[in-house]
């Protein structure tokens, strides 16, 4: 179980690492856009429409990295006082809800993604940047999303059963 633990780890892992370069790529158009409207008084008919596209392939695919850092947010108002084991008992039934969210999110994203792609759907604008990309992002960081939260759902029904952690 901890070998599976740990490839579910690497892959959210490496995924968040590799997806943060979109992250200066998002960067580099807008600062090219600044440059280019500011400057040269030639503004550009792709940048923002780029800029929104890795923007969000960005933010469907750090999720899962995120999860595995532990850096969602959590209400902790009444959460915070219960014992750790009390805690793992919680999230086990949260999980379920969470899984829920996620294989509505796979289910609807990989739809919508995939239609976007058969119909070749573009932006409606001068530029007309494809759709499709950052829409097939929605399933595959909702997979992604899955596995990270199937491993914590481990670590959390362990702990709640027998009051040891995993790993």
């Amino acid at each position: 179980m901890k070998s599976i633990l740990k490839v579910i780890d690497s892959i959210s892992e490496w995924s968040g690492k590799i997806v943060s370069f979109l992250v200066i790529a998002f960067a580099l158009v807008i600062l090219y856009e600044v440059f280019a409207r500011y400057i040269f008084n030639a503004p550009t008919t792709w940048a923002l429409e780029i800029s929104q596209a890795l923007y969000g392939a960005w933010v469907m695919l750090v999720g899962a990295y995120i999860l595995w850092m532990g850096a969602h947010v959590n209400v902790d108002v009444v959460y915070a006082r219960f014992p750790p084991r009390t805690k793992a008992i919680v999230n086990s039934f949260t999980w379920l809800i969470f899984f829920m969210w996620v294989g509505v999110m796979a289910w609807k994203g990989w739809e919508m993604g995939w239609f976007s792609l058969m119909e070749g759907e573009r932006e409606p604008t001068s530029f007309a940047c494809p759709v499709y990309p950052t829409k097939l992002c929605i399933p595959v960081g909702a997979s992604l999303l899955f596995l990270q939260g199937l491993a914590g759902y481990i670590r959390n029904a362990t702990f709640a059963i027998t009051g040891r952690e995993t790993e």
